[in-house]
């Protein structure tokens, strides 16, 4: 039975998860003596160290050790612990974890008031090719007051983590016992630098209500709390993040405070409740769930769910979208006005994209406060009535360049602004055209409204389509002063886009 666990579909941080699960149950089943011995401040302390050079994980905690009597059950595969209303509950945690990591791993512990201490290791090839049934457990005297465990997984080869698993590890680890790291009850220390492992609480979304953008900003938080058939009982809180993210939006489902579906990046969208992947609600909506009355696998990470999943995901949707609070509708309209400190690098690297990009078709692209900049003659633009008369002070970014439309020379500046008291999405100033030589040279100044309501709609949770919409800015300034010149006025044409941006095609209408 132990020679085929290296073949379960288990994920690293739920393996060693399991060892964290026994700490935490041997601190809470003796919390009592260990206060008596060294007053109410104890806490459950857990050291995961990795050792690359020997391939090896150790995993040591100040729990009250494994008493003698119960020794028979805790290494006996599939032995169901008496008390099984904590998280030791399979009587497989252990064996299994410790078996999909390695062949050769052993225990060494001290139980608290005991005068020995135990240690018994696990080679499965031995087991196997001597078809034991016994395996001999090393006693040695100890002092009566200590108490600790030392799990060593040996010989790791390809299953050591490697830095990137690390990383999952560490956060993985601090999503799954956050219950038990905001109490102060259990601190978790991993890697080779022993750091103490922290959650990063998600900040919730204080706003006014989309449809009533000049009301008074609220906290968009609720408590969640329902009944299901049979004594099952769901209880929580649900939120808005109040920065949209792809990846860590979501809920967490917890048991008896430790984390089951739903950590760290791997959250728990249903699709009822959380849409298509490119919804605001997959990107802001998340929570935390206590689900009781439910069963959990073996590997601790899914609910058994029965038949009641679809019930369970109806009522949690009935009470989000609950008034005043109704969080789902919230998430889907609710657009984050753009920050000049938000926006700046992102708009400072689309400006230098789109620059570069009409440099290599042809054009010149030159940064407004490079020393090149003295090559372009900007005057005519500096001293249009369009700059003078534009005195809006929050411009995000400004940039020059220069590019060649038709054999004819344009030097644009365009500007990207977050005032949201600006009405046009677009405004192209007064352009001039001079003649140097044989050329034609052409200046010409945009201004793009990022704290547009069509751009706040659709430039993303994390403006990643800002670049799109300078671009679009350049090709129809230009195109309108060229239709202008030709005899066509574009004047009209200017202001009713605008308008119909601002008005009909913004999506943020019911």
């Amino acid at each position: 039975m132990l020679s085929v666990l290296s073949r379960l579909n288990y994920k690293a941080w739920f393996a060693v998860a399991e060892f964290v699960d026994n700490s935490v149950q041997s601190y809470f089943a003796n919390r009592e003596q260990l206060q008596r011995l060294h007053g109410d401040n104890f806490v459950l302390k857990v050291f995961i160290r990795l050792d690359a050079a020997s391939r090896l994980i150790e995993i040591v905690d100040n729990a009250a050790g494994i008493a003698g009597r119960d020794f028979p059950r805790a290494f006996r595969p599939a032995e169901v612990p008496p008390d099984r209303s904590g998280l030791s509950e399979f009587g497989m945690g252990m064996k299994t974890a410790a078996c999909w990591f390695t062949n050769t791993w052993s225990v060494r512990t001290k139980a608290l008031g005991e005068a020995v201490e135990r240690t018994v290791r696990f080679d499965i090839h031995d087991i196997l090719e001597a078809n034991l049934d016994d395996l001999n457990v090393r006693e040695t005297r100890a002092d009566r007051l200590s108490h600790y465990t030392v799990v060593r997984l040996e010989n790791l080869g390809k299953k050591f983590p490697q830095t990137k698993t690390q990383k999952k590890l560490r956060d993985h680890l601090a999503s799954i016992y956050r219950v038990y790291i905001r109490t102060g009850e259990v601190e978790l220390y991993f890697g080779d630098d022993q750091s103490r492992l922290t959650y990063d609480e998600p900040e919730s979304l204080v706003a006014p209500p989309y449809n009533a953008p000049n009301s008074l900003p609220v906290q968009w938080r609720k408590d969640i709390n329902f009944e299901l058939p049979a004594g099952r009982r769901v209880w929580g809180f649900a939120a808005l993040r109040r920065e949209a993210s792809t990846s860590h939006a979501g809920f967490a489902l917890f048991r008896r405070n430790r984390l089951i579906v739903g950590s760290d990046d791997e959250t728990y969208r249903p699709h009822e409740i959380f849409g298509n992947t490119n919804s605001y609600r997959y990107q802001r909506l998340f929570g935390e769930l206590h689900v009781e009355g439910f069963d959990v696998s073996h590997t601790k990470d899914g609910f058994s769910w029965d038949e009641y999943e679809e019930e369970f995901l109806d009522k949690l949707r009935d009470h989000l979208e609950v008034e005043p609070l109704n969080l789902l509708r919230q998430a889907e309209q609710y657009r984050a006005r753009p920050s000049k400190t938000a926006l700046q690098p992102l708009l400072n690297a689309a400006s230098r994209s789109l620059a570069l990009d009409l440099e290599r078709s042809g054009g010149q692209a030159l940064d407004s406060s490079s020393e090149n900049g003295s090559q372009i003659d900007t005057a005519a633009i500096e001293d249009s009535d369009f700059l003078q008369s534009s005195t809006v002070p929050l411009v995000a970014t400004e940039k020059t360049f220069s590019l060649l439309v038709d054999g004819d020379v344009w030097n644009v500046v365009i500007r990207s602004l977050v005032d949201p008291s600006v009405t046009d999405w677009l405004k192209v100033g007064k352009s001039e055209r001079n003649q140097l030589g044989q050329l034609l040279v052409n200046e010409i100044a945009i201004d793009v409204s990022m704290a547009h309501p069509f751009v706040q709609q659709f430039i993303g949770p994390k403006n990643e389509n800002a670049e799109l919409f300078l671009r679009f800015a350049v090709a129809i300034a230009l195109g309108a002063v060229k239709a202008s010149r030709g005899g066509y006025p574009s004047a009209p044409m200017m202001s009713w886009m605008n308008r119909l941006l601002r008005e009909a095609l913004t999506g943020d209408h019911e």
